[in-house]
């Protein structure tokens, strides 16, 4: 019996971790899978060792007080390793974590494939040495990641993106009839993030744009996706709801942190602009270290400015409000230039079935 350890280190990654488990169970039913994980992995068949919760943090402040969680799960994977209980190791995302648990898989001899890359190519490259001794094959999901790693030694396929293998989109119709939106309002959606510290940061803006342009627009419905443990003040007449793709496909508009939403709205359709805010002191070592032109996905992946970006000090309510109100109108032409980008970004992220193709080459490490 194959004996593999997955490990997700947050949400998303969870749920793409649950998919690969599922093809694993259907490449070999009787396949053996400990995790680190969630709801998720654990609805897919895998036994949890160790939770989520509370683990997720975005930059080097945010970051710093989830140090001695961390540091007490590694100890104990490490520990797990050294057993030599597994066969292979399945790491999703999370490098922070996930490329200390690759090095001592490889220390005790148990091969590792890495799912979901750490974005090198947009700083931290230093860590390629560490990729190329402790990972023995990186899955990508991103189309232009595959030639990156292959020529820097690294062993790479390009597996497609995992959002590919969600359940198709309601209509538009049918996504405002389930949020009992009006089917003829113009509808701005708002995603201020998961995290805490993400929301605390980008809220009050979104909050003051939207009721800028609702006072403009007295027919503009507003949804916001977010988590529904999520307490954001001042969302009176605001339709809430925790599925990000059912806000999408009811929007006309998007208003969007930077990172994977971005990615949904293009496959949505949906036009968008992104924001993001980070600590102070986390955005001063960034801007010394990324080396990328955008920070949304979508613009990366189309080569080009397809949607407006703003950072920091940007984020302003009439910054955002100067971009969004273009793209309210559903046949003006700057709408209309995004989703024919957007269709451009779906044909590059390859096909369905990442999740399978993850499984199989994990099978084919452990055998």
């Amino acid at each position: 019996m194959t004996r593999l350890l997955v490990s997700a280190g947050e949400p998303s990654g969870d749920l793409h971790a649950a998919s690969v488990v599922r093809a694993l169970r259907t490449l070999e039913p009787g396949v053996s899978v400990d995790a680190v994980g969630g709801d998720a992995l654990a609805a897919a068949g895998a036994h949890i060792l160790a939770t989520i919760d509370r683990l997720a943090a975005v930059g080097t402040v945010e970051s710093a007080a989830s140090l001695p969680r961390h540091w007490a799960l590694l100890r104990r994977l490490d520990a797990y390793l050294a057993e030599r209980r597994y066969d292979a190791v399945l790491l999703v995302d999370y490098p922070g974590f996930h490329l200390r648990v690759a090095h001592r898989a490889a220390r005790y001899g148990v091969p590792v494939v890495y799912y979901i890359a750490p974005q090198l190519w947009a700083w931290g490259a230093w860590r390629l040495r560490r990729l190329r001794a402790d990972v023995h094959h990186l899955a990508v999901i991103l189309p232009f990641e595959e030639r990156y790693f292959q020529d820097r030694g690294v062993a790479c396929t390009f597996v497609g993106h995992p959002l590919l293998d969600r359940p198709d989109l309601p209509t538009g119709a049918d996504a405002r009839r389930a949020l009992a939106l009006d089917p003829d309002a113009t509808v701005l959606a708002l995603f201020p993030g998961s995290r805490i510290a993400e929301q605390r940061r980008l809220w009050s803006p979104f909050r003051e744009t939207a009721a800028r342009l609702r006072d403009a627009m007295p027919d503009l419905s507003v949804v916001v996706a977010a988590p529904r443990a999520s307490r954001l003040d001042g969302t009176n007449g605001m339709t809430q709801t925790a599925h990000a793709p059912l806000a999408l496909a009811a929007a006309d508009v998007a208003l969007c942190k930077s990172g994977t939403v971005t990615l949904e709205a293009a496959l949505a359709e949906t036009p968008l602009v992104v924001a993001y805010r980070l600590h102070p002191v986390t955005f001063g070592i960034a801007r010394r270290l990324v080396r990328v032109p955008a920070i949304g996905l979508v613009n990366l992946i189309a080569g080009s400015g397809v949607a407006p970006e703003f950072v920091q000090r940007a984020v302003t309510p009439d910054a955002l409000c100067s971009a969004l109100r273009p793209l309210l109108e559903r046949d003006g032409q700057p709408a209309r230039s995004q989703r024919a980008a957007f269709r451009g970004i779906r044909a590059r992220l390859g096909s369905p079935g990442a999740g399978r193709r993850v499984a199989e080459l994990l099978l084919r490490h452990a055998a």
